[in-house]
């Protein structure tokens, strides 16, 4: 058993369920998030209320499956983001899962 994690940007929620449905994936959870860039020498102080960043509304979608799936999943995100050209890609990872409760 895998657990699959995927982080997009909220305006691609269509694009991942399609992912998951492609990858026969039908159980998944969603979280939303507010993912954050820093500049690579930004001072975390001067940013405490001086700036107004909000970050970028962002999900997580996660699914315990099998590995299959799991390598298929990576490999339709891997595509659509070569086909999309977009600057905020989606992001796939799948993590071993050592024991479970079932």
């Amino acid at each position: 058993m895998k657990m699959l994690v995927i982080t997009s940007i909220k305006e691609d929620i269509r694009a991942v369920s399609r992912i998951m449905d492609k990858a026969d994936i039908p159980v998944y959870s969603v979280s939303e998030t507010i993912g954050h860039k820093t500049e690579l020498h930004a001072y975390l102080p001067d940013n405490w209320f001086g700036k107004t960043n909000e970050g970028t509304h962002a999900l997580f979608f996660f699914s315990f499956t099998e590995a299959v799936k799991a390598t298929h999943a990576i490999e339709l995100v891997k595509e659509f983001n070569r086909e999309s050209g977009t600057k905020f890609p989606i992001r796939a990872f799948v993590l071993p899962v050592e024991q479970s409760s079932y």
